[in-house]
């Protein structure tokens, strides 16, 4: 099931669970939006979240909400934070910047564009001299430590697919549980799910959503 954060005759925005996709995938499982459109038939997809990824998902109810909100998004004028626990003990102390251009890879992953070997780390972030790729960027802020582990506080500046997940782990800290982009077997990224949470949404016109840390996130920074 699902819980409502947000709810008018415009818009409805849902906290999704991880681990449940948000449209039918190869796997043939249940989907969220199918669920979704039991309650309420007249709903449409606005933006996605991966399966694993849990947190704010924002929902049309009306064909004139849907494309208004759909432009936002793809001008970049709707601001997303997310957390995510991750692998290593991040750099503290500042807001950095991880500006890596991606491209599609193999078997529907995506990849830097270029090599992982030139990749430049500065003390604003981390940058590549390259002139493929679709322009991708993440400001990063670390908000607690552990000794194998840190929970940061992300905002993507461009919205690739698998951005998050791939700009990490190719600087050296894959979020914790992410079997695609990291090491999963590794003892300090190991996780039943995929530590990483869509926690706050904004729009234009007044709409700012939230979805609260789930359970689990603080304990994972500990394992």
């Amino acid at each position: 099931m699902f819980d409502i954060l947000f709810a008018d005759s415009e818009c409805l925005v849902v906290d999704k669970p991880s681990g449940i996709s948000v449209l039918r995938d190869r796997s043939g499982q249940e989907n969220l939006f199918a669920q979704l459109q039991e309650h309420y038939p007249d709903a449409k997809l606005v933006h996605r979240l991966d399966k694993g990824t849990s947190g704010v998902l924002l929902l049309a109810k009306t064909h004139n909400f849907r494309k208004s909100a759909s432009k936002l998004f793809e001008n970049r004028q709707v601001v997303k934070f997310y957390v995510a626990v991750v692998d290593g003990r991040f750099p503290q102390g500042k807001t950095y910047t991880i500006n890596l251009p991606l491209r599609r890879g193999r078997k529907s992953r995506f990849r830097v564009a270029g090599l992982r070997s030139n990749i430049e780390s500065s003390t604003h972030g981390w940058t590549i001299d390259s002139q493929e790729g679709l322009e991708s960027i993440t400001r990063v802020r670390a908000l607690q430590h552990s000794p194998r582990r840190s929970l940061l506080l992300l905002k993507p500046q461009t919205g690739r697919t698998h951005q998050l997940r791939v700009h990490l782990a190719w600087i050296g800290h894959p979020i914790v549980g992410d079997s695609l982009y990291g090491a999963p077997k590794s003892t300090s990224q190991s996780n039943s799910r995929l530590m990483l949470h869509s926690h706050r949404l904004i729009l234009t016109a007044g709409y700012n959503f939230t979805s609260a840390l789930p359970a689990g996130f603080t304990e994972a920074l500990q394992d």
